[in-house]
C-alpha cells in the first residue's frame, strides 16, 4: 500500500509559514483573506505535516531558512515562493509578477535578510497563530 505525497494528498499548493511570526501569520491571513478560490492550503512549520514537508524537502522545521509552496513534487523557496504565491491571487496581486524581471540571485539575498531577522525586525507570538474559523478547512 502506497501513502499519498503530502503535498498532493490535500489538493492544490501548500504554503509551509511560520505560524510564530507575526510577519508570516500577518501574510499566511492576507493570503487566505484573497485567495477567493481557496486554491492555497496552509501549514505551519510547527505542525505534524509543515515538519514532514520541510523535511521531505531538505529543510530543518526548527530552523528554517525559507517559507516553501509545494505543489506535488515541485518546490519553491524564497523569492520564487512569494511571488508564486502573489501572481496566483489575481488582480492586483498579480502584478507583482513584475518582480520576475530581477533574477533570483540578486532577489533571493533580500529576502533571506528579511527571514533571519524576522523575530526582531518582527516579533514573535508566545504561540502559534490560529486561524479564523472560516479558514480551518484549508489549514493542514
Amino acid at each position: 500500500m502506497t501513502t499519498a505525497h503530502p503535498a498532493t494528498a490535500f489538493g492544490g499548493p501548500i504554503i509551509l509559514f511560520d505560524a510564530e511570526c507575526v510577519l508570516c501569520s500577518a501574510n499566511a491571513r492576507f493570503v487566505l483573506e484573497r485567495d477567493r478560490a481557496g486554491l492555497f492550503r496552509l501549514a505551519s512549520m510547527q505542525g505534524e505535516v509543515g515538519q514532514a514537508l520541510y523535511r521531505r524537502h531538505g529543510m530543518d522545521p526548527n530552523d528554517p531558512a525559507s517559507m516553501l509552496v509545494v505543489e506535488g513534487d515541485r518546490m519553491r523557496r524564497d523569492s520564487d515562493a512569494v511571488l508564486s504565491i502573489y501572481e496566483r491571487l489575481g488582480f492586483p496581486w498579480a502584478l507583482m509578477r513584475i518582480f520576475r524581471i530581477v533574477p533570483a540571485f540578486a532577489r533571493d539575498p533580500v529576502y533571506r535578510v528579511v527571514a533571519r531577522n524576522r523575530y526582531r525586525l518582527f516579533g514573535r507570538r508566545d504561540s502559534c497563530w490560529v486561524a479564523p474559523q472560516r479558514f480551518r478547512d484549508r489549514i493542514l
